[in-house]
């Protein structure tokens, strides 16, 4: 089963008439005016045979939660997991491993510098 994170939803908040193109352009990442643009375009070269698919869309997507996002920056790490999990998640690794070797240098500078500390822990092993 999909996290409501990784979910499409028709988003009623940036709705121009369902919320069906809002709701892709969230998904995505990219600007809803040009979902918009690119939804027009796609009805007139198909003749309208796309404007069915959109009501069906409408009728079958969820409503986006109001709580799903917090903030923008959680809505834009949720995009780039749904464009590429393999990529977050190699810079989420990236990301700790920096953070393991700062943290590492840290212990070595506290334990090797300070002689009181390291006879301290010595006498609690």
């Amino acid at each position: 089963m999909n996290s409501p994170r990784t979910t499409l939803y028709r988003d009623k908040h940036n709705a121009k008439l369902m919320g069906v193109c809002a709701g892709i352009a969230d998904y995505t990442g990219v600007n809803a005016l040009w979902i918009r643009l690119g939804f027009i375009g796609l009805t007139f070269v198909a003749g309208g045979g796309t404007i069915p698919f959109y009501f069906i869309a409408g009728l079958l997507l969820n409503k986006k939660p109001p709580h799903l996002y917090v903030d923008r920056e959680e809505q834009q790490y949720w995009q780039r997991v749904r464009q590429s999990p393999k990529r977050t998640a190699r810079e989420i690794r990236a990301r700790m491993r920096d953070i393991d070797r700062r943290l590492a240098e840290v212990e070595t500078y506290y334990v090797s510098s300070n002689p009181r500390l390291t006879a301290e822990i010595e006498r609690l092993r």
